[in-house]
């Protein structure tokens, strides 16, 4: 189950636009907005390391908190959020209410074990296709991630959606024949190789130039004998 935490946040007065944003910024907080649950959306501001301090959790934006604004409480998850492209500080975070009784899709975190058969004997390289999939369950029964055991790979061998393991009540909706990791061969590089007969064949040069003949046999001179 995903770990949980309490939220203070404060709603925000005015209207949803650049400059209210900019002014909660300015006083060290992070702009956004809380939505979801059939109720109507409201701006809020938060505190920015406890924010950031979910994302960088073990279970990241997955994470199941208690929202509190005000007085009224309620499950929330951040869906979204900015970044400051130079900086990289918060910019704006998205919130959703969460009914823990609804099932919901999450996109989580797979996470590969063991050194394959195929690198450590075959001389192949692991390949991670896919680093996530898109489960479907309840708002408790969240993994943080999904561990994948490789050891056994050999190589040209691939493990499938369909292989990872089922625990819990998961419902995976990415494609079950999707490759999550396969071993492949290191491609070596080949030099090229030049024909040995054409390599020796001597270039005679070029001799006559663009635009000249051969030229006419030379006239005899005045007095010479024929």
């Amino acid at each position: 189950m995903a770990e949980q935490e309490v939220v203070a946040a404060k709603a925000r007065e005015g209207k949803f636009n650049k400059n209210a944003a900019r002014r909660v910024r300015v006083a060290g907080m992070i702009p956004g907005v809380l939505y979801g649950a059939k109720e109507p959306a409201i701006a809020v501001e938060l505190d920015p390391k406890q924010i950031t301090r979910i994302l960088h959790s073990d279970s990241g934006h997955n994470t199941i908190f208690d929202l509190e604004v005000g007085t009224a409480k309620t499950k929330a998850m951040i869906v979204d959020w900015q970044y400051e492209p130079i900086k990289g500080k918060l910019m704006h975070i998205d919130l959703k209410r969460i009914a823990m009784d609804k099932a919901m899709r999450v996109k989580v975190p797979i996470l590969l074990e063991g050194i394959p058969v195929g690198v450590k004997m075959q001389g192949g390289i692991l390949d991670q296709v896919l680093r996530e999939v898109e489960i479907e369950c309840l708002p408790g029964d969240i993994p943080s991630h999904i561990d994948l055991n490789v050891s056994g790979l050999g190589l040209n061998s691939s493990i499938r959606v369909a292989d990872l393991p089922r625990a819990g009540k998961l419902k995976f909706i990415t494609d079950e024949g999707a490759t999550v990791a396969h071993v492949v061969a290191i491609k070596e590089e080949v030099a090229p190789v030049v024909d040995a007969v054409v390599a020796a064949t001597p270039v005679e040069p070029e001799v006559a130039k663009k635009g000249k003949t051969d030229a006419p046999e030379a006239a005899p001179e005045k007095g010479a004998k024929k």
